[in-house]
């Protein structure tokens, strides 16, 4: 797609307010494939008095007619899902199919739950002598990151539109392509001008001046858990509602009953997927003792498979971190049976998929969030040593737990400090609760429990 060189505002894009602007780097070669405004308080400024005034009508527009739009909304972005997937492969870098199968596919899924959900959610209650009213909060501040581009953007603005909310999107500087196809999505569904509102720029500038509008009633956020405590900090100030979907430092607990060969292939793929620029990637895999060492070989081995058919990560910046991690894990002890810091390729920020053994809980590889495709394999002694390591971080965002027998599968994910857990390899599920425990977040995307977040509650007494 081309470029927009404005903001998509009040339902039409209109001048930035100042002449700077973003490149928009191709992470395969490291190519510029466009530019787009890097917005300003000022920019933030005209968009947020827009969904402010936008926000009456559409609060008070019936689940109905909001469903009506969210689905004509899913209906432009199956249209337009080629598209969508090959823009987020030109600025994340992702293999085609993985963007047409995950990036262009789960939004769309997302989507379509919410227009079901609009239009059958009960935001009315009876309890007792009082009528429970379930109103929108107001308008939304979403900070969406550049790891899934537009799957982030459709978890947050779906149901902020399902609830009656009014919004203001700053996306990922990485990849903003995405957005502005989303906002062109928005415009054709039909939803009022107003009601989304689109600014790129820098997360320091535009972000910054996004989490710190006082027209701004709740902010949601996902990202790094250092820039989520600072919007936390902004938004208590003000008392200001936050939803914040941080790091995480996932888990994949394989117990001895478990298809082991199953379990390890499956994890591994996890891990490289999307380049391994998942916030909830099991980069953990705790294997018991006896098995430890047929485990590495299987890691190693399906990791050496992957080879070239994952992408680079995202920019220079994110390549040099992922690398200065694999360093650290080298110095600090850790064995390395797969990739390492040698490039496999001349051009663009790649990464070999990686894989340590012989790593400890207390490492940085095992306590960090490195957000790249690297696996660290820990071995633990018994069920209760395995539960101790796997919580024993300050993330609690996902993982996963694999057993022969299902129920014993699930005894040990109930005891598991995190907010999702598949187990045996459980399928993506749209209408499932998403969000952390601990340092991994507040509050919850996806399904009822990510409609809810933008709501708040009245009572009348009778």
């Amino acid at each position: 797609m081309k470029a927009h060189d404005g903001m998509y505002i009040d339902g039409a894009w209109r001048p930035a307010a100042s002449g700077e602007g973003i490149d928009v780097v191709n992470p395969v070669d490291e190519q510029v494939i466009g530019r787009v405004p890097a917005g300003t308080a000022v920019d933030v400024d005209h968009a947020v008095p827009a969904a402010r005034a936008a926000f009456p009508a559409w609060a008070a527009t019936s689940p109905t007619e909001r469903a009506a739009r969210l689905a004509a909304l899913r209906d432009v972005l199956v249209a337009r899902k080629d598209e969508i997937a090959e823009t987020v492969t030109a600025e994340l870098g992702s293999p085609l199919p993985f963007s047409q199968n995950v990036h262009a596919a789960v939004p769309i899924a997302v989507a379509g739950s919410y227009a079901e959900l609009a239009g059958t959610y009960s935001f009315e209650e009876k309890a007792g002598n009082s009528t429970v009213y379930l109103e929108p909060v107001g308008v939304v501040g979403a900070i969406t990151p550049w790891n899934y581009p537009l799957h982030q953007i459709v978890a947050k603005v779906a149901p902020a539109l399902a609830a009656g909310c009014t919004v203001v999107l700053k996306p990922a500087e990485d990849t903003p392509l995405t957005a502005q196809l989303f906002a062109e999505a928005v415009h054709e569904a039909g939803v009022p001008a107003g009601v989304f509102n689109l600014v790129t720029g820098l997360g320091p500038v535009a972000g910054q001046a996004l989490a710190e509008h006082p027209g701004v009633d709740l902010v949601s956020f996902t990202g790094s858990t250092a820039v989520g405590r600072q919007i936390g900090a902004t938004a208590g100030a003000a008392i200001k509602k936050v939803a914040l979907e941080l790091g995480g430092k996932s888990a994949n607990v394989i117990l001895p009953s478990a298809d082991l060969a199953k379990a390890v292939n499956v994890g591994v793929a996890n891990v490289m997927s999307n380049s391994g620029q998942t916030c909830s990637a099991w980069t953990r895999m705790l294997v018991h003792r006896d098995q430890y060492e047929e485990a590495v070989g299987l890691a190693a081995t399906a990791a050496a498979k992957y080879g070239d058919r994952i992408g680079p990560v995202v920019n220079a910046k994110q390549r040099a971190r992922v690398l200065s991690y694999i360093d650290k894990g080298l110095a600090e002890g850790a064995r390395l049976v797969a990739g390492g810091t040698e490039s496999p390729h001349e051009q663009g920020y790649f990464i070999s998929p990686t894989v340590f053994a012989e790593v400890t809980p207390e490492m940085t590889i095992a306590q960090e969030e490195i957000f790249g495709p690297v696996l660290s394999i820990l071995r633990y002694e018994d069920e209760e040593d395995a539960l101790r390591i796997a919580n024993g971080t300050v993330y609690g965002l996902a993982g996963a737990v694999w057993a022969g027998d299902e129920t014993e599968a699930v005894a040990f994910a109930r005891r598991l400090e995190t907010g999702q857990v598949d187990i045996n390899g459980g399928r993506f599920n749209p209408l499932a609760p998403f969000g952390g425990y601990k340092q991994s977040g507040v509050g919850r995307e996806l399904g009822t429990h990510g409609l809810s977040e933008y709501l708040q509650t009245k009572s009348l007494q009778f």
